[in-house]
């Protein structure tokens, strides 16, 4: 026993040295960890302001590898109370300038600037040009540009941060990615791409699935949707339709900033801004589809714009160009049809998608008669996206070098809404059968089984 104790303590020694030097070693690493994470973050020299000279100096230390926002987030501009959702480079005035889409509040007084990251490794402060948009709907927030104006001396800006004028050292602005570097006038990705609107809180399967296989029908090889909420068995559809590589999702975080409303009035539901921002998301994605897609389509999820003469918007397009001109917007007659309404001469057997949630288009072929008092509400457009400066729920607020828009004709292309009855007074007899669904369906069945079954709902 007398020779084990020395033994033990050396071993109990050679142990606490072993784990102070891993100690020392997770220590450096820690280190060294934390100070690669802050050596991209700008320094500024000195106690700033809010003045355009002290920013300017703050800028002489920001580097392209400045704190930029990620791609799921919006960047709120400190000491007011905007949202900034994605900046743009706007080829279609002279000067140049980045048009910053952005949530405001309306009744609140700010002064911006402007920073922006040059390629050529300068930066500049300009000032910036607040344009709100006029559909708001009565809400307090609503969706505005912030202009900021490139100098000559920039080139083509990277990134952009906005500032308030009451800029102070601890608030460091975050950038955003300017997009749209290339103009095209030709040879674009997409000839069709739809806009959707915002997704929450969505469980209506199949007549999101039956949407999309109508699109493809159509012409259309990309679309987009700003999802805030949706089931598990709408995700796995998103994630198929992503996969197949039609579908691109934008994460929209919106309510995570804002108190937003349900409604599209403020009477309609309580809130700060119109329906989870719609209007901004139609904007974003016209600007993220400006030189992608010769036409956008702007359309809520259970509305199809359906040619009468022809099959595809491939052939309706020319049609319309030939009868209305080019440089023009066009519009769509919206034509209801009450998704509790089912009558006899429907296009499917009840039998055949039971279990999967959501609404049968073509279980639903009777439609409210079109009030004309009412007939040019709540329409939709197509629209060649680089004549349009923005856009509201239904049409184009402001347009570039576009010779206004064009009512279609009801008898070349109108648009089926299967939605809940709008005329609630209305009598199942009093209901007009529309049939054009059924040209689509043969294939249209077709394909929506092979979706559910290859997504795992069926």
């Amino acid at each position: 026993m007398g020779f084990q104790q020395p033994c033990l303590r050396k071993q109990k020694q050679l142990v606490n040295l072993i784990l102070l030097l891993v100690a020392v070693f997770i220590t450096l690493k820690m280190a060294e960890r934390c100070l690669k994470e802050v050596s991209w973050i700008p320094i500024p020299a000195r106690k700033l302001g809010s003045t355009v000279t002290q920013l300017q100096s703050w800028i002489q230390n920001v580097t392209h590898k400045a704190r930029t926002k990620g791609a799921t987030s919006f960047i709120t501009v400190n000491m007011t109370k905007t949202l900034l959702l994605s900046a743009y480079l706007e080829h279609r005035t002279n000067p140049r300038q980045v048009r910053v889409i952005a949530v405001v509040l309306r009744e609140e007084t700010v002064s911006y600037r402007c920073v922006l990251l040059c390629r050529n490794n300068q930066n500049h402060v300009s000032d910036a040009d607040l344009q709100i948009h006029s559909d708001h709907f009565g809400f307090r927030y609503g969706t505005a540009d912030i202009m900021c104006l490139i100098p000559s001396s920039c080139g083509t800006p990277s990134h952009v941060a906005v500032a308030s004028t009451a800029f102070k050292e601890e608030h460091q602005p975050e950038f955003l990615e300017v997009k749209n570097e290339n103009k095209k006038t030709e040879s674009f990705n997409h000839t069709f791409t739809v806009c959707l609107s915002t997704m929450f809180d969505f469980n209506n399967v199949l007549q999101f699935v039956q949407s999309l296989e109508m699109f493809r029908f159509l012409g259309v090889s990309k679309v987009f949707v700003y999802k805030t909420s949706c089931s598990a068995k709408t995700q796995r559809v998103l994630n198929y339709y992503t996969r197949k590589g039609i579908l691109e999702v934008i994460p929209w975080s919106m309510s995570g900033f804002l108190n937003v409303s349900r409604g599209w009035l403020p009477s309609h539901g309580p809130g700060d801004l119109h329906y989870f921002g719609q209007i901004a998301a139609l904007n974003d994605c016209l600007y993220r589809n400006m030189y992608r897609s010769k036409y956008v389509a702007l359309h809520d999820m259970d509305e199809l714009i359906l040619p009468q003469t022809v099959k595809t918007w491939t052939e309706l397009l020319p049609l319309l160009e030939s009868k209305y001109t080019q440089n023009k917007c066009y519009m769509f007659e919206n034509n209801v049809f009450p998704n509790n309404v089912t009558l006899p001469r429907g296009g499917t057997e009840p039998a055949r998608w039971r279990g999967v949630p959501g609404v049968d288009v073509l279980a639903h072929l009777h439609q409210e008669p079109v009030s004309k008092d009412h007939v040019y509400e709540k329409f939709k457009i197509i629209v060649n996206p680089r004549l349009v400066t923005s856009v509201s729920v239904h049409g184009v607020l402001k347009s570039h070098s576009m010779d206004g828009c064009a009512w279609v004709d009801r008898n070349i292309a109108r648009m089926y809404h299967t939605r809940s009855q709008m005329q609630t007074e209305l009598t199942w007899d009093q209901l007009v059968y529309d049939g054009r669904l059924l040209s689509y369906s043969e294939t249209l069945i077709q394909a929506v089984n092979v979706t559910l079954r290859e997504s795992g709902i069926l």
